[in-house]
């Protein structure tokens, strides 16, 4: 139960140090995410000029992410939680370490390169449940929301400063961007050091082995209604979005849009998600759960469907800004009761869950994208297509019980 002293006592967020760690170490965590995913392929490119081989450490960093979901939602709930989130990023900061070595010393191996990769996307994907489980450990529930609000931004500042960046730094030299994503890690390791979260209670059944573990959080996951629901609307969505992403893309493309108009298309998705990210609280406080979730379903699809009337460039980029305005909000509404219903020993598992089936629709929503570009003919009927992929997604969150009398969180511990 919420204890109301502590909750009066509670620093504020802006001034609480334990979140501060926290929200840091997952930024640095997805910058160098974003960093390497532009790095990794250029470094390849440069040595071999291979595009096979770019692909195939862009394909092991992303299979890394999805390997390490579920079993990472295990070991936050199993093993000390600051523990977890040290030896993630100290691995990282080593591997990257040692590609700045190599380079240096004029020693590049792709079989290195592929290793580098593998223990970055494992490592980087065991983080995030460990970072996410201990958030209500360092946050009273009257701000929860707040703090997973803030929490949204983080992928949209990595997003925006990231692929320029790791442009500019590998411009310098090539050995650079992996040596500032090391001291990064360094810096987030060296904070986490003096992480100190309160101590969980004791299980009181005797410990299961991890399988067993495991099956019981998706068992239990599974088995909430309101959870189930929110998967599966995450997944649709995140799913298509991703879809969309590709096929503006080529749409630009088909239009010969230049390379820098494309890239401030995104700094519009960008600014977008970062200002719907700051408002989001507030909103979050001031809107109902299913208006919320229902009105991002419909406003999402038609901002998509005009995304198809409008000339390829900055106005689509304007009304990508528009969607990933909203996004910040209808993810604080849904984020903020899944971690609040799940009781403390498995919101590690929780986030395992969501990061698989975000994963999962970050890996198809490309192919998908590329079938419907396929199936339009041409930018606009691919975007059409998508359009009507979302508004099916709207149409069944309006016609479902659970998304349209979202309840209102009460906490579980």
């Amino acid at each position: 139960m919420t204890n109301p002293a502590a909750e009066a006592q509670a620093p504020p967020l802006s001034r609480n140090r334990r979140y501060a760690i926290l929200w840091s170490g997952q930024f640095l965590s997805e910058l160098g995410n974003e960093i390497n995913f532009i790095a990794f392929p250029l470094l390849i490119l440069a040595m071999s000029g291979s595009a096979l081989e770019a692909g195939l450490a862009s394909s092991v960093v992303a299979a890394g992410h999805m390997l390490a979901n579920l079993p990472a939602g295990v070991i936050a709930d199993r093993w000390d939680r600051r523990r977890t989130l040290l030896i993630c990023q100290g691995g990282r900061a080593l591997a990257m370490a040692s590609v700045a070595v190599a380079l240096w010393l004029g020693a590049y191996s792709f079989p290195h390169i592929l290793a580098v990769a593998l223990i970055d996307g494992l490592l980087g994907s065991a983080f995030e449940p460990a970072e996410q489980a201990a958030l209500p450990q360092v946050v009273p529930e009257s701000q929860l929301s707040r703090a997973v609000a803030a929490n949204t931004a983080r992928p949209f500042i990595a997003t925006l400063l990231g692929p320029a960046l790791a442009g500019f730094l590998f411009a310098m030299e090539m050995a650079v961007p992996f040596g500032i994503d090391s001291l990064m890690l360094a810096l987030s390791f060296t904070a986490l050091v003096f992480l100190r979260l309160p101590t969980r209670p004791e299980p009181a059944a005797p410990m299961r082995s991890a399988g067993e573990d495991l099956v019981a959080g998706l068992r239990w996951v599974l088995g909430q209604r309101v959870i189930r629901t929110t998967l599966l609307w995450m997944l649709a969505s995140n799913l298509v979005f991703s879809a969309l992403m590709i096929t503006v893309l080529a749409a630009s493309h088909e239009d010969q849009v230049g390379a820098g108009v494309i890239g401030l298309s995104m700094a519009c998705m960008g600014a977008g998600g970062l200002l719907g990210a700051a408002l989001a609280d507030r909103l979050h406080s001031a809107l109902p759960a299913p208006v919320v979730i229902v009105g991002f379903s419909w406003i999402t699809a038609a901002l998509t469907a005009l995304m198809a009337l409008v000339p390829a460039g900055l106005p689509l980029g304007l009304l990508l800004g528009c969607a990933a305005f909203f996004a910040p909000l209808a993810n604080t509404t849904v984020l903020t009761y899944q971690i609040t219903i799940t009781p403390d020993g498995l919101r590690g598992r929780l986030t395992g869950i969501v990061g698989l089936c975000s994963g999962g629709a970050a890996a198809l929503g490309p192919l998908l994208g590329g079938t419907l570009m396929t199936a339009g003919g041409d930018g606009a009927g691919g975007i059409l297509a998508c359009a009507a992929a979302l508004t099916v997604v709207a149409t069944a969150t309006t016609l479902s019980p659970t998304l349209r009398r979202f309840p209102v969180a009460r906490s579980r511990h």
